[in-house]
């Protein structure tokens, strides 16, 4: 009885227990399912929705003939397998694959031996080796030459082990800004570091324009994480940045930037700028400052700061006697200077508590008794006949109008960042006599001197400097084109012609033109040279001795202006440093070029030919050579090819037995001085290196890959000597370089050329072969 009863007893505990779970469960369900329905479902969803995101394309930075400046390229990090690297090492140690794995990366991408085994050894808080370790920075988003020498090392371990898959090192596919020309134009487009994040230049200013946004695809899966063929889909397009055309011609931006660097070896200055720009609508053709950096690789320049300035638009120069032209520009607009008048230059008292100012001869002056007219004046850059025409005439009222009609003080609102600019005041009457000459007060950048020059060239229109010429969006095919923007009127077009016939005799006359050494018959330039004392900065109010900004500025065709070119170099190392001396010849190289891009040949008849010749021998020679553009031949007989050479004049020499020419150079359509050979291929057989003194770097560099000959080069600038140097079984040819017009070094080697056919038909065989 009893016993029954206890079973009855355990039974009813039982029951009541399950009955009590059940009704637990029941609750549970009930508050699972209805009270925290939403949160439950939400959090449902976050297992089964996935998300992927579509990475957008950042817009190209194109020239104006649509060359690619920047745009995005594959990347890849390299990156490794802790965990499964010391399994390898536990398991087969006589693999050594850590210490195989460190080697090499210390080897392709030079992280320290010691970093990268920390690497391959990272483990997780909890201290298990992690899954997957980046090595950065050195392997973050390198280039595919990188990863392809790393994969065949991959490959080789595959090798070496027997496993066909996974041996603990990976590539993970990413994208990075690349910029197909490094360094070219560098401080006109900046650069995308490694985050993604735009510094300096166009890739900062015009982020909003380039950078696109990104989209994403959201979607239900399953446990096997499939997708739900009935789920739910959310999809947003990615829309790729827009796409930037620049007013850069890349040509011509290689052209400034090869002179500038020969400029730079030779005179070894801080800086060193140029600014290219069409005067009738003020598009920038090409604009370079040295010191720079290669945005590919920036963080190679990341302690020198100086390489990351855009000395065109954030330096501040006392702009020497290229200011001049302001003041002859007011002058001749106010009805005030007559070319023929005469004064007495050397030097002038124009206040009883100053000293006087003097001309750069130490106040001699030229002519009888130092009487010279104002166009002498002019051409010898004669600081009294300016003090006179901006002090005594103008006078300070009208003098600072121009001064500001002309843009100086103001930023020019060019689409780059970071541009500087400097009010002044002219407070006492030598601040206002040494504006006249551009000294003193008045501070001015490169940009601002090549726009008011501009406003001379054009016609008296002072317009806003621009880099865009276009943006196109691909998404939506809409194209936006920057127009000319007006900011006044500074002088008549009548002003304007004048000052300009003024300028080109400071270039064409060749007995007292400070600025002849740029003169190329053929073509009318107006220019001026400029050369302005740098302060003391331990001086007050002083002028440091042999520290000098030294440039030119000028213009051409005259008679229909194309091309304004600045170029001034601040502080060159070498004595008694003047514009015409140190920046002339980088201008006339650059201004050639430039003016035979553009499709403007010179005017030249035989005649006049002839004259130049001999005016510029009587002008010393070497400051006025002579220049001429080359025929094309290519594809011509020999005998055309013989004959059309011959009547410009240009020594020729022909390499190889063909019959045909297959190539030239330098190219058809180069401007070159009249002396320099002219090579034309008519074979390829290897080894045939003729003399290739006067070549640049690019003509002699592409001359020794079509005969496939190995060189090597020392220096920069134009070809000067060549020197045959057999290495093992192999004949190389060391090339040196030096600035155009600098003379090869006393060890010169000229006799390293082969099997070319001279003009007078003889051969000359020595060198290679």
């Amino acid at each position: 009885m009893a016993m029954t009863k206890r079973i009855k007893l355990r039974t009813l505990l039982a029951g009541g227990i399950f009955t009590l779970l059940f009704v637990g469960l029941v609750f549970r369900v009930y508050w699972v399912q209805v009270v925290k329905a939403d949160y439950w479902m939400e959090e449902a969803l976050k297992v089964w929705n996935a998300s992927e995101t579509i990475r957008q394309e950042r817009g190209m930075i194109l020239d104006r003939d649509g060359k690619v400046l920047a745009a995005d390229a594959a990347a890849y990090t390299i990156a490794v397998n802790p965990k499964l690297i010391a399994k390898f090492e536990q398991e087969h140690p006589e693999w050594k694959m850590a210490d195989r794995i460190v080697s090499k990366l210390h080897n392709v991408l030079g992280t320290s031996e010691e970093d990268l085994r920390k690497m391959i050894a990272s483990k997780k808080d909890n201290g298990d080796y992690r899954d997957q370790r980046e090595i950065r920075p050195d392997g973050w988003k390198v280039d595919k030459k990188v990863k392809d020498r790393l994969e065949a090392f991959r490959e080789e371990l595959r090798k070496i082990t027997g496993i066909k898959t996974d041996v603990g090192l990976y590539f993970l596919e990413e994208k990075k800004r690349y910029y197909p020309k490094d360094s070219l134009a560098s401080h006109i487009l900046g650069y995308e570091d490694k985050e993604g994040v735009a510094i300096l230049g166009l890739e900062k200013q015009l982020n909003e324009e380039l950078r696109g946004s990104e989209g994403y695809i959201k979607y239900q899966k399953d446990g096997a994480r499939m997708q739900l063929p009935n789920g739910k889909v959310e999809y947003k397009q990615a829309l790729d940045g827009k796409n930037v055309t620049l007013t850069i011609d890349e040509d011509i931006q290689f052209y400034i930037e090869e002179a500038l660097r020969a400029g730079y070896e030779r005179y070894k200055p801080i800086s060193i700028t140029a600014i290219a720009a069409d005067p009738s609508t003020m598009e920038i053709l090409g604009m370079a400052s040295l010191p720079d950096f290669n945005p590919n690789t920036y963080w190679e320049k990341a302690q020198d700061l100086s390489a990351f300035r855009n000395n065109a638009i954030q330096s501040l120069y006392e702009p020497g006697s290229t200011f001049k032209i302001v003041t002859l520009a007011g002058a001749v607009e106010e009805g005030l200077f007559d070319p023929n008048a005469y004064y007495k230059s050397g030097s002038i008292k124009y206040s009883e508590k100053d000293k006087p100012i003097k001309d750069h001869n130490n106040g001699i002056g030229w002519g009888e008794n130092g009487m010279i007219t104002y166009l002498e004046g002019l051409k010898h850059s004669s600081n009294v006949a300016f003090v006179k025409l901006g002090y005594q005439m103008l006078g300070k009222e009208r003098l600072v109008q121009y001064i500001n009609n002309f843009g100086f003080g103001q930023k020019t609102g060019i689409e780059l960042p970071n541009e500087v600019s400097k009010s002044f005041s002219l407070d006492w009457p030598s601040e206002v006599a040494t504006a006249t000459f551009g000294q003193g007060k008045v501070l001015v950048t490169p940009i601002q001197q090549v726009a008011a020059v501009a406003a001379v060239a054009n016609g008296g229109k002072l317009l806003q400097p621009r880099l865009v010429k276009s943006i196109s969006d691909p998404n939506t095919g809409e194209k936006v084109v920057t127009e000319p923007k007006l900011v006044r009127q500074v002088i008549s077009p009548e002003t304007s012609r004048q000052v300009g016939e003024y300028l080109e005799t400071v270039v064409s006359d060749l007995k007292d033109g400070t600025g002849r050494i740029v003169y190329t018959p053929g073509y009318r330039i107006a220019g001026k040279t400029g050369t302005a004392q740098k302060v003391s900065r331990g001086q007050a109010g002083g002028y440091a001795k042999n520290k000098y900004v030294v440039s030119f500025i000028g213009y051409a065709p005259v008679e229909n202006p194309k091309v304004v070119l600045y170029v001034v170099v601040d502080e060159p190392q070498i004595d008694n440093a003047g514009g015409g001396a140190v920046a002339g010849p980088i201008f006339k190289e650059i201004m050639i070029k430039s003016l035979h891009k553009l499709g403007i040949e010179p005017k030249l008849d035989e005649q006049e030919r002839e004259t130049a010749d001999v005016s510029a021998l009587e002008a010393g020679g070497k400051q006025a050579v002579l220049t001429a553009t080359v025929p094309d031949v290519a594809g011509m007989t020999v005998a055309q090819a013989r004959d059309r050479l011959g009547q410009s004049k240009f020594p020729y020499g022909v390499l190889g037995k063909g019959s045909k020419v297959l190539q030239q150079l330098p190219k058809g359509g180069s401007v070159m001085p009249a002396s320099q050979r002219i090579y034309l291929l008519t074979d390829t057989k290897p080894g045939n290196v003729p003399d290739l003194a006067g070549l640049s770097l690019r003509d002699a560099l592409e001359m020794c890959s079509l005969l496939q000959v190995t060189a090597k080069v020392e220096g920069e600038g134009y070809v000067v000597s060549q020197k045959a140097v057999k290495e093992g079984d192999r004949w190389t040819l060391s090339l040196t370089l030096a600035p155009q017009g600098q003379a090869a070094p006393p060890d010169a080697d000229d006799d390293a050329e082969v099997g070319e056919e001279t003009d007078d038909g003889s051969s000359q065989d020595a060198g290679i072969d």
